[in-house]
C-alpha cells in the first residue's frame, strides 16, 4: 500500500469516500482538423518522445504541476455522499442476503474495485461503481464471441443449484438478461421499504440502457427530481469457478514480468475470472451475442495500480514517491475535457483507453527512476504521447486481451480515430489549454440553511468574464437613462 493509501481511513465493509464523475461544462477551443487519412493504420508513426526535463518549458511544467495539485476530492467534499453510499450499500446487501424469493443473491458480496479503491478518482465526488459478485457453482464453458472480451457462458453440467432460474432452454446457459433484470427488480423492491439518512434526498432507479450491465440509480433532491446528486451503478459481476483459469484469449496473463516481477504476474493469473452482463453492439444479434458476457479485469487492474512500483519501496516515503498515479489522473482529466467539448467525434473515446495507455507504458518504462515525481511534466507528457501513438497508428491492444484492439475500426472508427489524433496533436502543440477547464459551481450536496447557498460573489466567479463586462455596461447605461427620465420629470 502506498502513502496516500494510508491517509484514508477504509472499512471492510463501507466506504469513507466513493468513486465520483464531474460533469460539468468545459471551456471551448476550436476543433481540431479532421484531415483525410489514407490507409489509416498503415502509416508511419511520429512517436512523441520526452525524455529531457529541460526540452519542457518551465510555464507548461508549472501548468501540470499545478492542475496535477486539483485533481484529488477534497475531503470536506466526501463526508456527506460517503454517509449516503455507505448506508445505501451496506442495507443494500442486507437485503439481498435475506431475500428469501432469491436464494442466488443470498451469498452476493461487493467487490472493492475502481477509481475509488485505485486512488486514482478525479473531479467532483458525484459517481461510483458497485461490482457485486455472484458465485457460480460449477466449472463454466467461456466460448469467445469476438476477440477474447464477449463471452457466452454456458454450465459444464447440470445444476439444481439456485443459479437454474437464470438458465435459458437449453438447461446450461447462463442468462446475462435474466441476471440483469433480476438485479433491477431486487433494487426496486429494496427500494420501496429503505430510508434515506438525508431525509430530504432519496434514490430513484434510473431507465435500463440496452448495451449498459449496471443498474443505475439517482440520488435526488425531494423537493426538485431534476437535480441527481449522486450516481451510483451497480453492476453484478459473475466470478467463474475458483478452480478454473482464465479463457484462453487472456490465459497469458499481462505483460507485467520486468516491471511488477515474475511472482507478481503469476499472483494476477491466479485471480479468479470476473463476468459482467454487457450486450455486444449492433443489430441482428445471433441469440448468443443477446446473452453475452464481458469479461472484466477490474479487481486486477486495482493491483497493478495498488502495486505499481518496480521496487517494493516505491511511494513508502516522500523521498520514493512517484508520479505515476498523477501522470494516469491528468490523462484521465484531458481525455473528460476533450470529450465535453468534441461529444460526437470523440463519442467512442472513454478513460479506459487512457488506463490502457497507462498500462503499456508502465510495461516498458518500469524503473521506478523514470517515474521520480520532480519528472511529473516529462512523464506526464510522454504518456500523453504514448496515446497519441497509438492512435495514430489505430492499434492499442487491451492490456490483458492482446488480440482485442481497442482502436479497431469496428471499435472505434476511423474518422473518430483522425479526429482524436489531431486533437491530442493540438492540445500538445498548444500548451494543454484544456488538461482544467473551469469549475462551476455544483451544489451535490442538499443546503440546508441560507447559510449552505452561495454567495453573491461565489456564484458570479463562475460567470463569462465577456458576459460580466456586458452586463456593467448595461447596467450604466439603464442607470444615466433613468436619470434623464427622472430630471425630465
Amino acid at each position: 500500500m502506498d502513502a496516500e493509501g494510508r491517509e484514508l481511513n477504509l472499512t471492510q465493509d463501507g466506504l469513507t469516500e466513493v468513486t465520483w464523475r464531474k460533469d460539468d461544462k468545459r471551456r471551448k477551443s476550436g476543433p481540431p482538423s479532421a484531415r483525410p487519412r489514407q490507409k489509416f493504420q498503415q502509416q508511419k508513426s511520429d512517436a512523441v518522445v520526452v525524455e529531457d526535463a529541460n526540452s519542457v518549458s518551465s510555464e507548461l511544467a508549472s501548468w501540470i504541476k499545478a492542475n496535477a495539485k486539483n485533481l484529488k476530492i477534497r475531503q470536506k467534499d466526501r463526508c456527506w455522499a460517503a454517509e449516503m453510499v455507505n448506508d445505501f450499500r451496506e442495507n443494500l446487501l442486507k437485503f439481498l442476503r435475506s431475500n428469501k424469493d432469491q436464494p442466488f443473491f443470498q451469498s452476493a458480496d461487493f467487490l472493492n474495485t475502481g477509481s475509488y479503491f485505485e486512488k486514482v478518482k478525479i473531479h467532483s465526488p458525484d459517481e461510483f461503481d458497485m461490482m457485486l459478485k455472484l458465485q457460480a457453482p460449477s466449472p463454466l464453458k467461456m466460448t469467445a464471441l469476438d476477440s477474447g472480451v464477449f463471452y457466452h457462458i454456458e454450465l459444464m453440467r447440470p445444476t439444481r443449484t439456485p443459479i437454474e432460474a437464470f438458465l435459458l432452454e437449453d438447461e446450461r446457459t447462463v442468462s446475462s438478461s435474466k441476471i440483469l433484470s433480476e438485479m433491477y427488480r431486487l433494487v426496486r423492491k429494496f427500494l420501496k421499504s429503505y430510508k434515506v439518512p438525508d431525509k430530504r434526498c432519496r434514490w430513484e432507479v434510473n431507465r435500463k440502457h440496452p448495451t449498459s450491465p449496471a443498474v443505475t440509480l439517482s440520488l435526488l433532491r425531494t423537493e426538485n427530481d431534476t437535480e441527481e446528486l449522486i450516481s451510483v451503478d451497480v453492476v453484478p459481476a459473475l466470478e467463474a469457478h475458483p478452480t478454473q483459469g482464465w479463457p484462453p484469449a487472456a490465459r497469458d496473463g499481462p505483460d507485467v514480468g520486468s516491471w511488477l516481477g515474475k511472482k507478481v504476474r503469476q499472483e494476477i493469473k491466479g485471480l479468479s475470472c470476473f463476468f459482467v452482463p454487457k450486450r455486444l453492439k449492433g443489430r441482428n444479434l445471433s441469440q448468443n451475442a443477446k446473452e453475452s458476457w464481458r469479461i472484466s479485469f477490474s479487481q486486477i487492474e486495482k493491483k497493478i495500480i495498488m502495486c505499481h512500483g518496480n521496487t517494493k519501496t516505491c511511494c513508502e516515503t516522500r523521498a520514493n514517491k512517484c508520479c505515476r498515479k498523477e501522470c494516469l489522473m491528468l490523462l484521465k482529466s484531458l481525455i473528460e475535457s476533450l470529450k465535453q467539448c468534441y461529444p460526437k467525434d470523440l463519442d467512442d473515446l472513454c478513460s479506459y483507453h487512457g488506463k490502457t495507455t497507462f498500462f503499456h507504458t508502465l510495461s516498458k518504462r518500469y524503473s521506478d527512476s523514470m517515474w521520480a515525481h520532480q519528472r511529473l511534466p516529462v512523464c506526464f507528457l510522454q504518456l500523453l504521447g504514448d496515446l497519441e501513438d497509438h492512435a495514430r497508428k489505430g492499434n492499442l491492444p487491451h492490456f490483458f486481451v492482446p488480440e482485442c484492439n481497442l482502436f479497431a475500426p469496428a471499435i472505434f472508427p476511423r474518422k473518430s480515430l483522425a479526429f482524436l489524433v489531431n486533437a491530442l496533436e493540438k492540445q500538445r502543440q498548444e500548451g494543454l489549454p484544456l488538461l482544467k477547464p473551469p469549475t462551476p459551481f455544483s451544489p451535490w450536496r442538499p443546503m440546508s440553511s441560507a447559510a449552505d447557498a452561495p454567495s453573491l460573489l461565489t456564484t458570479t466567479q463562475f460567470l463569462d468574464t465577456a458576459f460580466m463586462i456586458k452586463l456593467v455596461l448595461i447596467t450604466v447605461v439603464l442607470g444615466f437613462a433613468l436619470s434623464f427620465v427622472f430630471k425630465g420629470e
